[in-house]
């Protein structure tokens, strides 16, 4: 890996685009390095454990709403697939991935990548499938659109923090979408060029999508990054420009929406020829909440068999990092998340929430854990109301650690009693981490998928899907329509276009 400088010049300095970072990341796209065992063994479980997300959640609402407007931009010929659609009906390739990102981050359950700023590298993956789908590529070329995508979108989550500036992470997943879609289509390096600096210029949005009380938008974000970062492509590959340097330019993304004129980055990429193996250091989640609650929701398991009376307990501290502290605990300052009222996603941020209902059930389901009775539950809001947060430096570097064996989410507990006895317990790593007590294999991301996708799918489908999953640099562009899961056709909501909005 070569670390690059990133800073911004005036316009005067005229800086040259081969020194741009836009630049850099093209070229390191478009460099053709051969892809290892290992990396495209990942590539497939992540493709799983996308699709049994997705089926998972497709008649929830906001899925429901994306594809009823996908479906009004149906294709007769040249298309993509929907998620749980039969795998003959085809829409536009950016109105599919907007239905397919939809549904993969409806349930906020599947990868994560955390460093500088957060990520969920997989949503790159619906929009490189879809235009595989549209363009007529193969699963070898699915592939290499992946690892691209993966790459471009870890290293710069490693180094540029958006949060801080609140300003959503779409605006380094857009960027990777793009160029995941460019690495696709074999595209040259001034193309690849041109759609990461207009993806990432129409792609900037506010935090306030994951603040305070907690909309559906957050599960749109992926796709509306996808629909732009597709139509990036299409204009660049149509020969028009984007505005330049983003990055580095007097009045760029850095100079005055990220830490402003007098800011240096330190991006982290493969030297030419070198591999691209961001993706092994990304990992899924195996409970269905954010992130940094997963070591938590393992640890709350643990700690539960040493209390005999909930009702008992005094107050539960939870000792953690700067971000876990501040965007899922109470440093956020959000009322919204102690209210047994909140929506699914609030609820989703909310480290005390969560702990609450994991310490007294000893496990995390997707759709139990949040219904409205389980969060209403009058001893679960006494339990709830007693948790707090603390931001501790060993945690904080742990959560910042750039060795991927070292760095870790997790947290201390001390849970003290109303007779003053204290209970403490710690755990630096979720179970299914890489680095954790159980790493997630190919067995247990094809466990997740039949657990999730349970009495929603067909045994012969089922068995359809993880073949051409695992089969995935052998699909030829005929078997590449074939990349997604088909539900029975009368338990898809909205199945057939409808004419609620303007579509």
């Amino acid at each position: 890996m070569k670390n690059h400088i990133v800073k911004v010049y005036p316009s005067k300095a005229n800086l040259p685009k081969e020194e741009q970072l836009a630049w850099k990341l093209a070229k390191m796209v478009t460099d053709n390095v051969a892809i290892s065992d290992e990396v495209e063994d990942m590539v497939i479980n992540r493709i799983i454990d996308n699709a049994s997300v997705a089926i998972a959640s497709v008649n929830r609402t906001p899925v429901v709403n994306a594809r009823a407007q996908a479906l009004s931009h149906k294709r007769d010929d040249r298309g993509a697939n929907v998620f749980g659609m039969p795998k003959d009906f085809k829409v536009h390739a950016e109105w599919a991935a907007w239905a397919n990102c939809t549904a993969v981050r409806e349930l906020d359950y599947h990868d994560t990548f955390l460093a500088a700023d957060y990520s969920h590298p997989g949503d790159s993956i619906p929009a490189v499938i879809a235009v595989a789908q549209q363009m007529g590529k193969s699963g070898k070329d699915v592939l290499r659109g992946i690892v691209a995508a993966y790459e471009v979108h870890v290293n710069l989550v490693k180094a540029i923090s958006l949060h801080k500036h609140k300003i959503d992470h779409v605006a380094h997943l857009c960027p990777a979408q793009a160029a995941g879609v460019c690495a696709l289509l074999g595209l040259d390096t001034e193309t690849t060029y041109q759609a990461i600096q207009q993806a990432l210029h129409v792609s900037i949005s506010t935090r306030q999508s994951r603040k305070g009380e907690i909309s559906s938008w957050k599960a749109y974000v992926p796709g509306h990054g996808a629909k732009l970062a597709i139509e990036a492509v299409d204009r660049a590959m149509r020969g028009e420009k984007s505005p330049s340097p983003i990055y580095e330019g007097e009045d760029s993304v850095i100079a005055w929406v990220l830490d402003g004129p007098d800011a240096e980055y330190t991006i982290p990429l493969p030297e030419p020829g070198e591999e691209k193996r961001a993706i092994l250091e990304t990992y899924t989640k195996e409970h269905s909440a954010e992130y940094q609650s997963q070591a938590l929701i393992d640890l709350a398991a643990r700690m539960r068999k040493k209390i005999k009376d909930f009702s008992d307990i005094d107050n539960i501290l939870i000792e953690t990092s700067h971000h876990t502290h501040y965007v899922i605990g109470t440093g956020s300052n959000d009322p919204q998340k102690f209210d047994p009222h909140a929506t699914r996603e609030t609820l989703d941020h909310s480290i005390m929430y969560i702990f609450a209902v994991a310490l007294e059930d000893g496990t995390w389901h997707h759709e139990k854990s949040y219904a409205p009775s389980r969060a209403q539950r009058p001893e679960t809001v006494e339990l709830w109301k007693k948790i707090s947060t603390v931001e501790k430096d060993r945690w904080t570097k742990l959560y910042h650690d750039e060795d991927p064996d070292k760095k870790a989410f997790g947290g201390k507990i001390i849970i003290t009693m109303k007779n003053g006895d204290k209970i403490e317990d710690e755990l630096e790593r979720a179970n299914a981490h890489p680095a954790g007590a159980r790493p997630f294999k190919r067995p247990n991301y094809i466990g997740k998928f039949d657990m999730l996708t349970e009495n929603l799918i067909t045994k012969d489908e089922r068995n359809r899907f993880i073949d051409f999953a695992e089969r995935l640099t052998q699909l030829s562009a005929t078997e590449m329509m074939g990349l997604t899961v088909e539900m029975p056709f009368d338990s898809v909501k909205e199945n057939k276009p409808n004419h609620k909005g303007i579509f």
